[in-house]
Order: C-alpha cells, then sequence, then structure tokens
C-alpha cells in the first residue's frame, strides 16, 4: 500500500478521526519511526507510526504506551490520547513549547530543571520491562549476527571494557527511565522540562538516565556536578564515577544500536558512521587515566 493511504487508513482508525478534515505534517528528527504533526480543528496531536526496526531493537510498544501513560501521569511526558494494535501506533497531545537547544542544556537553570523532570521520571511508577545497558549490547550483537550484519572490531574490547563496568558497579533499586535522553526529545512547556518518545523506557539503574543525558550532551565536568547535585542533593566521588561508567556504557549501547540499524532501518542515514563515532568516543574514554579510579571508585 501507497505510504500516504496507508497513514490515511491508521488516522481513520483513531477514535474520533474518521471522515474528519485533517492538517498532517511530517516531524523532522526521528531516525527511527515516522512521526506526524496533526491538526484537526483547534486540537493538535504527534502521531508515531513505527518502523519495522522494532523488533531487531527491542522495542515493545505497549511497554512504550504503559511508559507513556506514567509519564503523563507524572506531568512529564505528553497526554497519550490512543494506541492502535497491532501496530503500535501512538498517539499524544502535541505539547506547546520550545526546544531545548545544545547551548541550552548547558545553562544552570536548564540543568536544574532536567534534573527535576529526570526525578519525576524515575519515580512515576512501574512498567513490566527491565532495561540493562550490559545486556543491551550483547542482544544486539546477536541480533546483527543472526541478520548477518557485520559487527565492527571494536566489539570485542568495548565487551572487555564493559564486562569491568559491570562487576564495578553496585546493583541499583531499578526505576523508571526513559534511557534515550536527547535534547531533541525535550520540549519547554515554560514551567517544566517535558520528556517524549518512550520507545526504550523500562526499569533500569537511574545513573544510566544521567549518564545517558551527561555523554549525549557532551557535559562539562562541573556540569555533571551540578545535575547531580540538582538530581541527588550530592555529588561525591562514588555518584560521579557512576555517572562516568554510565557514559562509557550508553555510547557502547549507541554503537550496537548503530550496527542493527545498519540492517534494520528502511531510512536514509548513515548508520556505519553514527556507531564507529560512538565506538571511538567509548574507547577514548576507557583509556582515560582516571577510568581505573572510576572503577574503584563506584565500587567503594
Amino acid at each position: 500500500m501507497d505510504a500516504d493511504l496507508q497513514r490515511s487508513a491508521i488516522l481513520d482508525r483513531i477514535p474520533g478521526w474518521a471522515g474528519r478534515q485533517r492538517i498532517e505534517q511530517p516531524l523532522s528528527g526521528g531516525i527511527t519511526n515516522r512521526n506526524y504533526r496533526v491538526q484537526l480543528g483547534a486540537e493538535i496531536f504527534v502521531v508515531r507510526i513505527p518502523s519495522k526496526a522494532a523488533g531487531w531493537l527491542g522495542i515493545d510498544r505497549r511497554i512504550e504506551h504503559q511508559a507513556s501513560l506514567l509519564a503523563a501521569a507524572a506531568g512529564v511526558g505528553p497526554e497519550v490520547v490512543a494506541f492502535l494494535e497491532p501496530e503500535g501506533v501512538l498517539v499524544t497531545r502535541f505539547i506547546q513549547g520550545v526546544p531545548v537547544s545544545d547551548a541550552d542544556v548547558h545553562l544552570p537553570g536548564t540543568l536544574s530543571r532536567v534534573a527535576e523532570s529526570l526525578q519525576a521520571i524515575h519515580h512515576a511508577g512501574v512498567v513490566p520491562a527491565a532495561f540493562s545497558a550490559f545486556r543491551v549490547v550483547e542482544r544486539y550483537a546477536a541480533t546483527a549476527r543472526e541478520h548477518r550484519v557485520p559487527i565492527p572490531s571494536a566489539f570485542e574490547p568495548a565487551s572487555a571494557i564493559a564486562t569491568s563496568i559491570e562487576q564495578a558497579l553496585p546493583l541499583a533499586a531499578p526505576v523508571l527511565c526513559h534511557n534515550d535522553l536527547l535534547n531533541a526529545n525535550f520540549i519547554d512547556d515554560g514551567d517544566r522540562i517535558r520528556v517524549v518518545d518512550w520507545e526504550y523506557a523500562a526499569m533500569g539503574d537511574p545513573f544510566f538516565d544521567l549518564g545517558n543525558f551527561a555523554v549525549n550532551h557532551g557535559l562539562a565536568e562541573e556540569e555533571q556536578s551540578f545535575l547531580l547535585e540538582a538530581y541527588a542533593g550530592k555529588a561525591d566521588e562514588a555518584a560521579l564515577a557512576r555517572l562516568h561508567l554510565m557514559r562509557l556504557m550508553s555510547d557502547f549501547r549507541e554503537a550496537m544500536w548503530g550496527v542493527v540499524q545498519q540492517g534494520a532501518s528502511e531510512l536514509d542515514f548513515d548508520f556505519r558512521s553514527y556507531a564507529r563515532r560512538h565506538f571511538e568516543r567509548l574507547l577514548a574514554s576507557a583509556a582515560d587515566p582516571r577510568f581505573r579510579g572510576w572503577l574503584a571508585q563506584a565500587s567503594a
């Protein structure tokens, strides 16, 4: 079926939308799904139509829906309007606000508000799914091998690094985590930093969210300390070490995500270069003379 006809047929199935005049506009920025801004009269919605890559990437649309509902109830995510199965199409209300720029995330005020939103997310509730970056990279490697996607040589040294990190980190009580904290997923509504795109959400270590946010935006040392103080009230050596180590695991996850996407994605995007950049940053971070110290401090 033609993509436009397919989209129209999906939109007609949303309760109350069939036969109504709609203004549809593709939303840019996503590299996994097709997202649309849809206006019906005075109301504006966002419709996410999943790609075929979801199964390869371990995305469970029902978990995404449940996490989205919890995030909305916590005042962080957008209101959920509808969920269509079996496709897993998610419809949310459009959040009126402004994007959070690359420069904005380094401002103390923004870091404080991000920490506030993360606190709300991490206390939002429970979904029946677990996230571990250590298991995700293993699963992505198995998926790549199954579909004969070449795995870069950097995977082996990265795996050894991951093993040392997993052995050093203490077990953390699992909380609801977003696990994909890019500022492209942030909207400033004037009151709070709202967070969208919950497809990787699951119960996990809150320090993965913190490390994921920090490495995605290149936070400096003092900015990481500020973030931790705003989030937890303090930034001791053990917490800073855990954040540093989870920065590495975030890059490992992103690198292997890029590897799998080389075989799974239908989008025009250079996933090979994406994977290479994250492997290079991971290995460079592990070569930092402080790496062994982080391992010791995290386990102290």
